[in-house]
């Protein structure tokens, strides 16, 4: 055992859970935090409802200040279409209880970083053996050329 004293932990002595939120509930900056989150959450979901289904999944609640919501999108395009939606927000949050007249829309290109796969990252089932048998067959009945060389990388690639 070493002898460098251990720091106490944030739940010692308190009989409170041990998530993440009741963490936050347990004093007053957290509660803070944890309300502010709500709010940002809550109007991202009423958001959400006005928007297309493409423009909703890359839209994120960023700010609330006083009467303006800033939404954040992960291209100028996307804030191009969102500016053209703005009094459809605006409204909708009026009628859902929400004191807000300005949407403001911020850029932030790595704002879905994580959330979309790359080519790359995508999922991949295998290729059974049936599967493969007939890429075989139809590869050995293709003339050399382009589609049967990428018959033959799938067929090797599917193999290992």
């Amino acid at each position: 055992m070493s002898d460098t004293p251990r720091r106490a932990s944030a739940f010692s002595g308190h009989k409170t859970g041990h998530t993440a939120y009741d963490w936050l509930n347990h004093d007053q900056r957290g509660v803070n935090v944890l309300a502010t989150a709500q709010q940002l959450l809550q109007i991202e979901r009423v958001t959400q409802k006005a928007l297309p289904p493409a423009l909703a999944g890359s839209c994120r609640v960023a700010r609330i200040e006083g009467d303006k919501v800033t939404l954040a999108v992960p291209s100028a395009s996307h804030a191009s279409k969102l500016r053209q939606l703005a009094p459809r927000i605006v409204q909708l949050l009026i009628q859902t209880g929400w004191n807000v007249n300005e949407i403001g829309v911020k850029v932030q290109a790595n704002l879905l970083q994580g959330e979309i796969k790359t080519a790359r990252e995508k999922d991949v089932n295998p290729l059974d053996a049936q599967a493969l048998a007939a890429f075989e067959h139809l590869r050995k009945n293709t003339p050399d050329g382009p589609l049967s060389d990428a018959l033959a990388r799938l067929i090797a690639r599917h193999k290992q």
